[in-house]
Order: structure tokens, then sequence, then C-alpha cells
């Protein structure tokens, strides 16, 4: 009992972390997260709350899964619909607890770019020690991980990538502009799946 305490802990805290970056990234003003990007310009076109565009986007990273896995998913990873919509409500709640006016000062919001990069690639590793169902994000990486050689954190950069490429298509074709892709975007996909595989490395020492 004591055990399974200590895994749902880690894998809460690892989510609200997550969340903490993913409004940090917005603060930033330098653009949003890899994670967040095509969840934000979904709001945007959609003029929906953040947390609902991403238990959107979560949503079809399972039938991404499923189409990867096929007859090797298993029926309880939908459960990681449960999971996404915990992590929209996080979202939800620390953008409220988080409600400052972003600063205009470069240098601040690069400091707000870095604690995003950092809480994010924390938080990921986190919820996944604790080897819960992961969020859909993450579950499609641990997929495809599945059917190739290739490490997570290398995977999770390059999903990033094109997360990302996504996200300037979307906001290119609805909005006529790019929106919310910025030089921090670029940096957290280079920078999150390194510090996931860093924290992997540490805590498996421990």
């Amino acid at each position: 009992m004591q055990k399974y305490f200590f895994k749902s802990f880690y894998y809460i805290l690892g989510l609200f972390i997550v969340a903490i970056g993913v409004t940090f990234s917005v603060k930033s003003n330098l653009g949003v997260s890899p994670l967040n990007s095509i969840p934000y310009i979904l709001s945007l076109i959609l003029e929906i709350e953040q947390g609902v565009a991403i238990t959107l986007i979560f949503s079809l990273f399972i039938l991404g899964q499923i189409i990867i896995l096929r007859k090797e998913f298993k029926l309880y990873n939908l459960f990681q619909l449960v999971g996404a919509s915990l992590f929209g409500y996080f979202v939800f709640i620390t953008n409220y607890i988080f409600s400052f006016t972003p600063s205009e000062n470069y240098t601040i919001r690069l400091v707000y770019l870095i604690f995003s990069i950092i809480c994010i690639g924390i938080g990921i590793s986190l919820y996944l020690k604790a080897n819960f169902i992961p969020l859909p994000a993450e579950g499609i990486v641990l997929a495809i991980k599945h059917k190739t050689v290739f490490e997570f954190h290398k995977i999770k950069i390059s999903f990033d990538f094109i997360s990302v490429v996504i996200a300037i298509l979307l906001s290119l074709i609805f909005l006529d502009k790019i929106q919310g892709v910025r030089e921090g975007t670029i940096l957290a996909v280079l920078f999150v799946g390194k510090v996931v595989g860093i924290t992997n490395r540490i805590t498996s020492k421990n």
C-alpha cells in the first residue's frame, strides 16, 4: 500500500510539474512548449480553453498508439484519457495560479523559458518513473520506442519537432500567421528530451 501511495504521489507530482512548465512556456512569450504547441494553436482556432484543447489532442495521440501497436495495444491504455483530463485540469489550475502579466524584459522571459524546459523534462521523468499509465504524448513515444531500437529521449525530440511543424502549418492555414511558435519552442524541442534523459540517469542511480 505504501509503495502504491508513493507511486501515485510521484505520478501526480510529475503531471503537476509538467503543467507548471507548460504555463511558464506561455508566460515567457518566447513560444509555447512542443508538448503544448498543437493544443495551444487549436485553442486559438476553436476559441476554447487550453485544457480542453489538450484533452482533445491527447485523445488523437491515443488513436495514434492504436494504429502503431495494433493488436499489442492494451485496453488499459485507454485510461490515458484519465491522465490527459487530469493534466488538462492541472494546466487550468496553474494558469490560474500564475496569472501574472508576462514580463517585457527579454532576460526575464528567457529565465521563464529555461524554468519551463526544466519543469517539463523533470515532470515527464517523474511520472514515467511511477510506471503508471503515461500521458498520451509520451504514450505514443513509448509505442514508437516499442517498435524501434531508438532510445526514449531521442524519439521524444523527433516527436516534439513534428508537433511543432504541425502547429506551424495549422497556424498559417487557420490564423494566417505563425502564433505560439518562436525561438523558445525550438529550444524546448532540443532540450526537453535531454532533461528527461539526464533526470532518468540521475534517478536510476537512486
